[in-house]
């Protein structure tokens, strides 16, 4: 499965691996890929070079095709195919659902009905939900890598895509050796990746199962008129990154005093983190003032610190300043609003 492309869809990234793993399926079905590969504009010599890539765009193309031609949308993974319009369907029995949790609980139940070779499961731990295929039967040796990674992209795929929000993974595990093309996995999955795993799985924080659906049957049909959007989409907005960020500013405030630390707890860069708050219409900056600020008005009603206590409790160097901030946020100094004296202009 692809990793995310540019918007243009040229960036160069799929391995190679995954084109001749669809070219094994076509050898299989003794069928001729020939048609696959000029649709997607491949030539056929690149394909013997495990060291080159496609584009995003091109291997949704080779996918378009390959499943439609050989009318098995599992690419020869399984015991028996999986017809053209299989994963249409199993967005359509998820679409209907309450929350994202329910979603992916009839994604795994519905996938049985397709095939009994693998087992997609959901379960959640510690804060953290799992989803992981569990091989029942073996799968063919030259697709097994492709078929669970594709099956981990699937899903990751509908669940960004039905709540239109980025699903960020803290960690992604497969059961075997990391290949040659490990580079590519951290575009497709996370940084956090344990290759040689019992089972192949990834995992990410529990609360977006609670998270609404946004898409209907409407927006679903509009998507399913081409074959592979859902692993070329990019979602780069986080509807829990914001929620997030505040948890570990009011849990862990010496930990996530600076940009970069803050940006390792989340798996990510700050620059990575401040692109993705501006583009959610906030800053660093500014969840660290709510904070602050929610943190500060706690403090000062319900107790009695000196306020310069007060203040270095929330995170800042000296009184003076935190009085400073204190009266941009509600109008009144520290001292004023402990004793509920007007703010200036009530």
């Amino acid at each position: 499965m692809p990793p995310p492309s540019s918007r243009s869809g040229r960036r160069a990234a799929t391995p190679m691996a995954f084109v001749q793993a669809i070219t094994r399926a076509y050898a299989l079905r003794g069928k001729d890929a020939g048609a696959a590969l000029a649709a997607a504009q491949i030539a056929p010599r690149d394909v013997k070079n495990r060291q080159a890539r496609v584009t995003a765009a091109q291997f949704e193309a080779l996918n378009a095709h390959a499943m439609q031609e050989l009318d098995d949308e599992a690419l020869g993974w399984f015991s028996r195919r999986l017809p053209w319009g299989s994963y249409g369907m199993l967005c359509r029995a998820s679409i209907t659902s309450p929350d994202l949790g329910v979603a992916i609980k009839r994604w795994c139940r519905h996938h049985c009905l397709l095939t009994e070779d693998i087992l997609i499961s959901l379960h959640t731990q510690g804060g953290l939900a799992t989803v992981s295929v569990s091989e029942q039967q073996p799968l063919p040796r030259e697709l097994r890598e492709f078929c669970l990674v594709s099956c981990l992209r699937f899903l990751h795929g509908f669940a960004s895509w039905a709540i239109d929000s980025r699903v960020s993974l803290r960690e992604a595990r497969f059961p075997f050796e990391a290949p040659p093309h490990a580079d590519a996995y951290p575009l497709m999955f996370c940084d956090q990746l344990q290759f040689g795993a019992d089972e192949a799985s990834y995992s990410f924080d529990e609360r977006y199962l609670a998270l609404p659906l946004q898409r209907d049957e409407r927006a679903l049909r509009g998507m399913l008129k081409r074959a592979l959007p859902l692993t070329v989409l990019q979602y780069r907005r986080d509807r829990l990154l914001g929620q997030r960020v505040r948890e570990l500013l009011r849990t862990r405030p010496q930990e996530a005093m600076h940009a970069q630390a803050l940006a390792a707890m989340l798996h990510s860069s700050a620059r990575t983190l401040h692109r993705q708050l501006k583009e959610e219409g906030t800053s660093l900056q500014a969840i660290k003032d709510e904070v602050r600020r929610e943190q500060a008005i706690e403090q000062l009603r319900r107790g009695n610190k000196p306020i310069k206590q007060v203040a270095l409790a929330v995170g800042f160097r000296n009184e003076k300043s935190f009085a400073r901030a204190f009266r941009h946020w509600t109008g009144a100094t520290p001292g004023e609003f402990r004793r509920g004296e007007p703010a200036e202009g009530d």
